[in-house]
């Protein structure tokens, strides 16, 4: 929860977890509904607050309960501060400044594909630990099963080689 008033970014992801889906929902401090998305995989959302206040952000996963999921998000609270807070000038940028306020903007751009870089390898790391343990049951249990099949035809073998003792009875003598 925050108090803020001004405009808030909200990105939302989900990591891991059954179909990667979840609920969300933002309310304001009077708990009007300012927001609301229903099974969403990622998703983004911008406003700006029009009051004072406490403001709710609400993740539900219940349509999937036996499924636990992770889900990223983030808050960009306000503007970005400007780059030369202490300059209040009307001339324009230097050459210096210019490619100072240019490389600023490719760093917040490699940031943000930093985090979806981020995000995508947390979902194939599930996805392949998870494929992991599925291969490693399906791996025991043909090994159970050869085992069987190996056990069973070894004493139906045996069974044809073995001598069977049949009694028999003379009779007269």
């Amino acid at each position: 929860m925050a108090t803020f008033l001004t405009r808030l970014t909200k990105q939302l992801a989900v990591v891991t977890g059954g179909h990667y889906d979840v609920d969300c929902r933002l309310e304001d401090p009077e708990g009007t509904t300012l927001y609301k998305e229903m099974k969403k995989q990622y998703d983004s959302f911008t406003f700006t607050a029009a009051k004072d206040g406490t403001y709710k952000f609400c993740f539900s996963n219940e349509f999937s309960t036996f499924t636990h999921k992770t889900v990223y998000f983030d808050f960009q609270v306000g503007d970005d501060p400007p780059l030369f807070p202490n300059e209040n000038r009307a001339t324009a940028l230097t050459h210096l400044e210019s490619t100072c306020v240019s490389i600023h903007e490719a760093l917040k751009s490699v940031i943000d594909y930093q985090t979806h870089f981020r995000l995508r390898e947390a979902q194939g790391r599930s996805r392949a630990e998870d494929l992991n343990t599925r291969v490693a049951f399906w791996s025991i249990g043909e090994a159970l099963v050869l085992l069987v099949v190996s056990i069973s035809q070894v004493v139906l073998l045996r069974s044809f080689f073995s001598d069977k003792k049949t009694t028999t009875t003379r009779m007269g003598s």
